[in-house]
């Protein structure tokens, strides 16, 4: 039966073969073109769970579809590069050819794609991103923004319906932050973004899911979630200044 829902997970659970458990009893549900935030201290489970989400690590699940694909059944998971990207916290690791063109390119090539197909969607790419006439750059050479731009034109050529985004922000400075916060804000598909940088999170999320022991604790609106000292507190984040109440003045 086809859901209507861009990602949906009941119960999933995910151990390492040294007996670790990065995730347990993970259960969300995500509309078409909803941006979540996925939040939670170091080693709360975020990186596993995008890898489960990508394919990449195979968790246990009653229910786990990803965009109408059952991630249970080998033949649908081979599917998935057409329908989620991820974009990694370094782009270094996701950057690995002679020029931004050929890296821009990979994906759509390994789709078998015409060679004028594959032009049109890399020229698109690097288009949305800023990076036009970059194509023949050494990826090496970059700034770290343009690193991460590029590393994003590579996934957006696929023309995915879901973007996973690992800490976005890292390694940028406040005019790399702002370029990716405002190409963000024009990418009309589902994203989830997972990130330490919770003002980056209230910036681009309606929704916010925090993780932490490998399970979700709350889940609900950015600014009411992320405001909540008790949750926070508990789970070893800080409320983002801009949500911070400042408080009365002692006489």
């Amino acid at each position: 039966m086809a859901s209507q829902l861009a990602i949906e997970i009941t119960d999933l659970s995910f151990s390492y073969p040294d007996g670790k458990r990065a995730l347990d009893g993970v259960s969300l549900h995500v509309n078409p073109g909803e941006s979540v935030g996925l939040v939670g201290p170091n080693g709360a489970g975020k990186t596993s769970f995008f890898l489960c989400l990508a394919g990449v690590l195979i968790g246990r699940a009653p229910t786990f579809r990803v965009v109408n694909l059952d991630l249970g059944s080998r033949a649908d998971r081979a599917k998935l590069p057409e329908k989620l990207g991820i974009v990694f916290q370094n782009s270094d690791d996701q950057l690995f050819s002679a020029t931004v063109g050929d890296d821009v390119a990979f994906g759509p090539l390994n789709l078998k794609l015409p060679a004028d197909e594959v032009k049109r969607r890399v020229d698109d790419a690097l288009a949305h991103v800023g990076l036009v006439g970059f194509g023949n750059r050494v990826p090496f050479h970059l700034s770290g923004g343009e690193k991460r731009r590029a590393a994003l034109a590579g996934v957006l050529a696929m023309q995915p319906e879901i973007l996973l985004l690992d800490e976005p922000s890292m390694f940028l400075d406040p005019r790399g932050r702002r370029e990716l916060m405002s190409l963000l804000t024009t990418l009309a598909v589902t994203k989830i973004i997972a990130s330490h940088d919770l003002d980056l999170i209230v910036e681009s999320c309606s929704r916010v899911v925090v993780l932490d022991h490998g399970k979700i604790v709350a889940d609900g609106a950015t600014k009411t979630i992320l405001a909540d000292e008790a949750i926070m507190d508990a789970h070893g984040l800080e409320v983002p200044w801009r949500l911070r109440t400042s408080e009365p003045r002692r006489q």
